[in-house]
């Protein structure tokens, strides 16, 4: 019988979106390697690959509803994690405190807390019967996202905090809110943001580097070239550089090796991608991605319960979220946030993650037929 249930389990087993994502993956180690080919960064990234590849088949073939069930415990204990980064045990790195350090290991819990918390959302909403949304459940919703969020923007990481808004988004939508919410929403928004940002400037709670940000989008002009707007002029220099096909090599002309540009294995690795492999190779790497979240959508499609089809789409959501914010950022249409390009940006937490949550695709499409 265990035979059988293994032949099954690999005929059934989405091989396509495996493959993908580690092509993905592949293509993000050559580009890390071509922004800084001198350091360890890409040798790194490849045995994250590995490790990630182990929590993928892991988490693939493990019953999905059980791990769903363990929400509560799984949410719980991120929350911990994040609050360890507020003591003696967080690490500062870039002038950033997200990372903790134990037993000799260094990772950045705000990426794995993504994964419980969308499980926590899609256990709790899964569990509903059916209508639109009520007030209570949108309030009960909205306090199991505050939780990680909350102790994110502590830290303080605003670009890691505003990943999570897509899985509660997400949830909400499929979840059937009330059209009225989100007309409130909307406006709210409208009235609040602009609110903020004059009390924030007038009050100095917001940042000169932060006004920077957003300034060096709006008007260029007016931010200086060699300071806050220094990274968004090297990335938009990056990916003209490319032109169709990229620099076909030529390392000595590379804006990213002699250093001109920022964290090229990180934050703007799709700037390092433009620049040597030219428009080709971003729209092939773009055209990528969709087909990797067009299957992630199908999973959730023919997923057989409603708490899987909430989880596989707050990953598909929050996926599609970071590629058009980390695209941006390289583009100069955004402000740089540091949210990293799924896949292909350098660091074990984010590859982890995104793996894990891969894997629990495919852990849905194999139990698809399963009551």
């Amino acid at each position: 019988m265990v035979a059988i249930l293994e032949k099954r389990d690999l005929r059934d087993f989405d091989w396509p979106t495996a493959v993908l994502a580690i092509m993905i993956a592949s293509f993000g180690v050559w580009q890390i390697y071509n922004a800084l080919p001198s350091e360890s960064y890409w040798t790194k990234q490849i045995i994250g690959i590995a490790i990630a590849l182990v929590g993928f088949v892991v988490v693939s073939f493990t019953d999905y509803r059980r791990i769903i069930d363990y929400a509560p415990v799984f949410y719980v204990g991120s929350l911990f994690l994040l609050f360890l980064v507020l003591t003696p045990l967080g690490v500062e790195v870039n002038g950033q405190k997200a990372w903790v350090r134990i037993a000799g290991l260094q990772f950045q819990p705000s990426e794995f807390a993504k994964i419980p918390t969308a499980l926590m959302l899609a256990k709790y909403f899964g569990a509903k019967k059916g209508g639109l949304l009520t007030l209570k459940e949108m309030l009960i919703g909205g306090a199991i996202f505050a939780g990680p969020v909350a102790l994110i923007l502590l830290e303080p990481d605003a670009g890691q905090a505003i990943t999570y808004f897509p899985l509660l988004g997400a949830v909400y939508f499929l979840s059937g809110i009330k059209l009225r919410y989100v007309i409130l929403a909307v406006v709210a928004a409208a009235i609040f943001i602009p609110t903020a940002w004059y009390v924030g400037v007038k009050t100095e709670k917001i940042k000169r580097y932060q006004q920077e940000r957003i300034l060096a989008i709006i008007d260029p002009d007016k931010v200086d070239p060699r300071g806050y707007g220094y990274h968004t002029i090297q990335s938009t220099i990056t990916v003209g550089k490319g032109g169709l096909a990229g620099i076909q090599g030529d390392s000595e002309t590379s804006q990213s090796v002699l250093k001109f540009l920022p964290e090229p294995q990180t934050d703007f690795i799709f700037a390092v991608t433009a620049e040597n492999t030219g428009f080709i190779g971003c729209v092939s790497l773009l055209l990528a991605y969709a087909l990797l979240i067009s299957r992630m959508i199908a999973g959730a499609r023919e997923a057989s319960d409603r708490a899987g089809m909430l989880v596989i789409m707050s990953f598909a959501t929050s996926m599609a979220f970071q590629i058009f914010m980390n695209v941006g950022m390289a583009l100069g249409v955004l402000p740089v946030i540091g949210v990293p390009l799924p896949l292909m940006s350098a660091g074990l937490s984010a590859l982890l993650s995104t793996f894990v949550a891969i894997g629990f695709v495919v852990s849905v499409k194999l139990r698809r037929f399963v009551n």
